[in-house]
């Protein structure tokens, strides 16, 4: 149901969009300056129009819809792929949706390989005499196919079989058209429905209340739970039990037995009298025994003789694709790129939902792994927990502080009491040993990494704009600077990587550091670039006005460079979540990567598409923010 909502809501929100989109255009004033940057604000209904058709593509593909509109039909197609898994074989001998028939293509096979064989013979080293043998062996086993080929030599009790199993065939296509196909009684109806229940729907995301580990139900169910998908099951079962019976049956007249058991026989006492020196010989004897035994197992029958027989599994076939109805389209339109295909005792999805999980089960499955009790690898992906403010005073203030404040630490006296003192009350502040009250603190994998982002972030705005800015403005900051700057920059983030993790460890401090080198030498450019290409006019006006440098430096410099160095932490943002997760990969127990990296080893597509929608998301709302910025703080930007 909320698959079904969803769906009309996005499709009402794209068209909806559309038509406001539209409207604006028409609405928009005709003299507006092609290039003007004002003509390029706003939009965020192109942005829900983007999200909202990725987001239906994506529930399309991954056949989401078809579960949400259709939740049986995985069960139903499953029955009809057990269907087609029984009538393979039988339509496979015949040009049913082949080019030929079997008959005609295996015999073209082993003629082909008697000719092969008889040329290799004829050009090889093997002594005339043996030559002579050996194709006599060849020609009598190429004068196998026409006795198995000879509508004459075929037998009476071949031809009643064939027709027996014809008419099981037209009896089966008979009653599966009939509408109380398969007959059940009221027993045998419960005890099915109760059964289907029990195994479960297509792709319910569970949790192992044991281990607390997260896990898919059988991938689509097997147990029929429909009445059409019972007349599928049961079909199935009746025509895997005939091509059984067919392909026992063999097209071996008197003529063929005597002539393939002369052909073994002569060839046995054949290969045994030859010696050691002419194995070469007993090799090409041990072929054409190969090529007679294929012969032998392969359901080889004259050209008419199964005519009726593809007739009935024609009809039968037909009968199928008619009854299935509406079930043909919804297997067509709603499972595009693949269907559910039956092996064995098991259904699967064959197609895009094998790597494309559905929005809804990878949404069940955020729901769980934010749960602190199931999580991933015992943390939660996105949880509140309640923290003392004690622990994040603690947190954010050094603990050096109280060092440095003259005095000593408080001593205990002899009967044991301890009276602190102001330098002790300053360690238990830094150290977060006190209690005040409770606030929630976002907990877990993405918190960490977001975290991890904006601290790096944060670090190289703080050093970089100011050191872009003075490499702008003065000769020897941007000469002495410059050279360090450009050595590291073009070396990939990654490579550090090693080196970081190794000298500060696999905890926050490598992979903050890390980020910071990766945002410094791009604020540093971006904070450069824009105090270097303030324009003259505006400096020499503040100049003619008697700004001071430190007035020029504050309300002409800076702002002229403020665009360059938003546009630079945009830059950086993404930068950073790059090289985070990259880093987390290599080495880390928390954090997107970390997920990512482990969800990657056990195949573990949904925790795979939760990760990189995570991260675009967080991606676009670090964006959207900074955009929001630049258009309130910097409204001169692109005005000269």
């Amino acid at each position: 149901m909320i698959t079904q909502i969803l769906t009309i809501l996005i499709l009402i929100t794209i068209i909806g969009s559309i038509v406001y989109g539209r409207r604006l255009i028409q609405t928009e004033k005709i003299d507006a300056v092609f290039g003007n940057p004002e003509r390029s604000k706003g939009g965020t209904h192109w942005v829900v129009l983007g999200s909202c058709s990725l987001l239906l593509i994506w529930m399309y593909y991954s056949w989401d819809i078809a579960r949400g509109f259709y939740p049986k039909s995985a069960n139903e197609l499953c029955q009809v792929a057990k269907i087609n898994d029984s009538l393979l074989g039988l339509k496979y001998q015949f040009p049913i949706e082949q080019r030929e028939l079997k008959s005609t293509a295996q015999i073209k096979k082993e003629n082909e390989n008697i000719r092969s064989l008889l040329t290799e013979i004829q050009n090889s080293g093997v002594s005339a005499q043996q030559k002579e043998i050996l194709i006599g062996f060849l020609n009598k086993t190429s004068q196998l196919i026409p006795l198995l080929t000879n509508e004459d030599l075929i037998e009476n009790e071949t031809k009643e079989k064939i027709n027996e199993i014809t008419g099981k065939i037209n009896l089966l296509t008979e009653n599966f058209k009939k509408p109380e196909y398969p007959f059940e009684t009221e027993q045998q109806l419960q005890e099915r429905l109760d059964a289907a229940n029990k195994e479960g729907g297509w792709g319910i995301v569970k949790v192992d209340a044991g281990s607390g580990s997260i896990e898919n139900t059988l991938e689509v169910p097997l147990i029929p739970s429909t009445n059409l998908g019972l007349k599928f099951h049961v079909a199935a079962e009746e025509i895997g039990l005939i091509s059984e019976e067919f392909f026992k049956l063999r097209n071996h007249n008197s003529q063929f037995k005597d002539q393939i058991n002369e052909i073994k026989d002569q060839i046995k006492i054949y290969r045994g009298e030859l010696n050691e020196s002419e194995d070469v010989a007993s090799e090409y004897a041990k072929n054409i025994v190969k090529i007679a035994r294929r012969i032998e197992f392969a359901s080889i029958y004259p050209p008419n003789a199964l005519d009726n027989l593809q007739g009935a599994v024609v009809n039968f076939d037909n009968a199928k694709n008619e009854i299935q109805g509406g079930l043909r389209l919804v297997d067509i339109f709603l499972f595009p790129a693949g269907t559910i295909v039956a092996s064995g005792q098991s259904c699967s999805e064959q197609g895009s939902g094998r790597w494309l999980p559905k929005p809804s089960d990878t949404f069940n499955k955020f729901i769980l792994m934010s749960n602190p009790s199931v999580g991933y690898k015992d943390v939660p992906l996105l949880w509140i927990q309640l923290i003392d403010v004690s622990q994040i005073i603690g947190f954010i203030l050094p603990d050096w502080l109280s060092d440095i404040i003259p005095g000593e630490y408080p001593i205990h006296t002899k009967e044991g009491i301890v009276e602190q003192n102001f330098k002790g009350n300053v360690l238990k502040i830094v150290t977060g040993d006190f209690s005040l009250f409770k606030v929630p603190v976002p907990y877990g994998h993405i918190w960490d990494s977001f975290l991890r982002v904006l601290l790096g972030l944060i670090f190289g705005i703080i050093i970089g704009v100011p050191l872009g800015l003075f490499m702008g403005l003065n000769r020897f900051a941007k000469g002495f600077f410059d050279p360090l700057i450009e050595l590291y920059r073009p070396v990939p983030p990654l490579a550090w990587a090693p080196l970081i993790i190794s000298v500060l460890g696999i905890d926050n401090s490598g992979k903050i550091f890390l980020l910071f080198m990766v945002s410094l030498s791009i604020m540093i450019i971006s904070a450069r670039a824009g105090a270097s290409g303030t324009q003259l006019s505006k400096i020499h006006a503040a100049h003619s006005l008697g700004a001071s440098k430190k007035q020029i430096l504050r309300y002409v410099i800076f702002p002229n460079s403020l665009p360059e160095i938003l546009t630079g932490i945009r830059v950086a943002v993404g930068m950073c979540w790059g090289t985070l997760v990259a880093a987390e990969f290599l080495a880390g127990t928390t954090g997107i990567g970390f997920v990512e990296n482990v969800a990657k080893k056990y195949f573990q597509y949904e925790v795979i598409w939760i990760t990189i929608f995570i991260m675009g998301m967080l991606g676009l709302l670090f964006d959207v923010t900074l955009r929001k910025l630049i258009d309130k703080y910097i409204p001169w930007r692109g005005k000269g």
